[in-house]
């Protein structure tokens, strides 16, 4: 696939096909194939029907031919979506609730989930839009493990009226950010937004070309983080390699939308509600809004996410506690009313979603993506919560403007995440998980002497495991310690691998590199302890001696609000 490239309709599953049933009109899902073939006049080739076979009616298209002039431009037709399932009532799905928390980038999925979708994936695979971003992501869609997914909304001023807004002539620039960090158990999630007036430093980063080339493009020092998008050709990949040099979190995917797609999202739904604090008539976006309540689409919505000198102090952490507000508002609007029952309305929201969509190859497809979808819609909305990454003025700058990361708290909340410690709370059954994974380090422990690990470097330190191994055997009595070098790959997380015989040195260890159960995994029976446990040293430590677990509770005094809660902008 090109570096930006549209979707391609060669992964739909060839088992579900369609047929037009002549009695009634409708095309009909036919999941059992056990029949002979046969063939429609219009719409995808189908098997014919079957005994057992699962139905779901769709109205077939009727044709209205016109000439030249006549009312129905172009193609015509009735254009209705996808209808209910058989018995008049559409089936309620946990997958209608996957990926809310994109505020309806994602809406799409919830269309493709549905049992009458399925002849519908090569119109949305055509409207999705990919970048090939290399070893920035991840090729797994489902991997096992946190997910950590970065939502990126650009500034590029294509579309009707958008050069009213800004640089007219930018190239897109990372200019609204959050990175959605999922647990691995998919009970909870962490969206933290990152400042665009961040100054941090851009690594160098690869980039795919359209022709197949690749282009090296150097780092940039103490710069503002959007320009790690758009400027000298960066590509999101670059956005992703600048956050994980920020906060040592690797990013899996991302998922990136411009100004078009807020105005077209916010009216598929019908109008997001808003709360104001005062009345707000701003010259600059244009935002004329009353006290209160108010439900906004189209231009208003695009003006009430970029407006920033009419809220808090008018700087740009301000206008993210109003886009937050927003995205939570969408989320609550898309659960609340009957836009997931609706066919004509969801059918409306996914086509926007999906021309507005740009993501990397690794979720380049609808399938894909719908897996994705599968892997959260356990989320439940008040188990989300919107952060605010910790900053400080830049100390630089006699009247700041920037910001820079605070280095206490940041690193607070950028080690719960890479821990992935929840900061909401979750269901007492879901706690129980949590409570069994710590029960790991009940037991006896081994004593120093006795305990035999491998020790191979997977973060981003050099010679950490000739370091820690030197630590091991000098100061903790750990003689059986082993430098093997680098690990085949680069992990996030320390993790400590042994067998169930092995269960009493593990958790000496432990509690001597200050390791977190969660960093425990046991293999299977039968090693017999003939191997040295592996001890695989991940981006989250950051020194011999220095204890990995993740703090206990989140920093004090951050910004933070719950996705199932209405706010009022002040």
């Amino acid at each position: 696939m090109d570096a930006h490239s549209r979707g391609r309709a060669d992964e739909i599953d060839p088992a579900d096909q369609w047929v037009l049933n002549p009695r009634t009109g409708n095309y009909e899902l036919r999941l059992n194939h056990s029949g002979t073939e046969s063939s429609s006049p219009s719409g995808p080739p189908n098997p014919a029907a079957g005994r057992g076979e699962s139905r779901v009616a769709v109205p077939a298209q009727r044709s209205r031919r016109t000439t030249g002039g006549g009312r129905d431009g172009g193609d015509g037709g009735d254009r209705t979506p996808p209808a209910a399932r058989r018995g008049g009532k559409p089936r309620k799905s946990r997958r209608k609730k996957a990926l809310l928390w994109t505020g309806g980038v994602m809406a799409f999925v919830v269309v493709a989930g549905s049992a009458g979708a399925y002849a519908l994936y090569r119109k949305f695979n055509g409207n999705l839009a990919t970048v090939d971003v290399g070893d920035a992501g991840s090729k797994s869609v489902a991997a096992d493990g946190p997910l950590n997914i970065l939502i990126i909304g650009t500034d590029k001023r294509t579309g009707e009226g958008n050069e009213g807004y800004g640089d007219k002539g930018s190239t897109g620039h990372a200019d609204t950010n959050i990175l959605f960090h999922v647990s691995a158990d998919r009970t909870n999630a962490t969206a933290m937004s990152i400042p665009r007036d961040l100054i941090t430093d851009v690594p160098d980063c690869t980039t795919k070309q359209a022709d197949g080339s690749e282009k090296s493009i150097p780092g940039s020092q103490n710069v503002r983080f959007n320009v790690s998008l758009g400027q000298e050709g960066r590509d999101p990949g670059c956005t992703m390699r600048t956050v994980k040099e920020i906060t040592g979190l690797s990013v899996d995917h991302f998922m990136m939308v411009d100004f078009n797609a807020v105005k077209t999202l916010s009216t598929a739904v019908g109008g997001v509600t808003v709360c104001l604090d005062k009345a707000v008539k701003d010259p600059d976006s244009h935002l004329d809004l009353p006290a209160g309540e108010s439900t906004i689409q189209g231009e208003d919505a695009l003006a009430f996410v970029r407006t920033r000198h009419s809220f808090g102090n008018q700087s740009d952490l301000d206008r993210i506690k109003v886009q937050q507000q927003f995205i939570g508002s969408m989320i609550r609007r898309m659960k609340s009313d009957d836009t997931l029952t609706d066919p004509a309305k969801l059918f409306k929201l996914a086509d926007a979603a999906t021309k507005a969509l740009t993501v990397d190859s690794g979720i380049g497809s609808i399938k894909k993506l719908t897996s994705l979808a599968q892997e959260l819609g356990r989320i439940d909305t008040k188990n989300i919560t919107f952060v605010t990454m910790p900053v400080k003025d830049n100390p630089a700058e006699p009247t700041p403007v920037t910001v820079v990361v605070d280095p206490q708290k940041s690193q607070q909340l950028f080690s719960m995440m890479r821990s992935d410690t929840s900061l909401t709370e979750v269901k007492k059954k879901e706690q129980a998980a949590k409570d069994k994974q710590q029960a790991v380090l009940q037991g006896s422990r081994a004593e120093a002497a006795d305990i035999r690990v491998d020790v191979l470097n997977g973060g981003g330190i050099t010679g950490a495991a000739a370091e820690t191994v030197t630590w091991l055997q000098g100061e903790q009595g750990v003689t059986g310690a082993t430098n093997k070098a680098n690990a085949p790959a680069k992990i996030d997380r320390t993790t400590l691998a042994y067998a169930p015989e092995q269960a009493d040195q593990a958790r000496a260890l432990a509690d001597i590199m200050g390791l977190p159960a969660t960093a425990l995994k046991q293999g299977t029976a039968g090693s017999e302890g003939l191997q040295p446990m592996v001890l695989t040293l991940g981006a989250d430590f950051e020194g011999a001696g220095v204890p990995v677990t993740g703090p206990a509770k989140a920093p004090e005094d951050i910004q933070r609000a719950s996705a199932d809660k209405a706010e009022c902008a002040k």
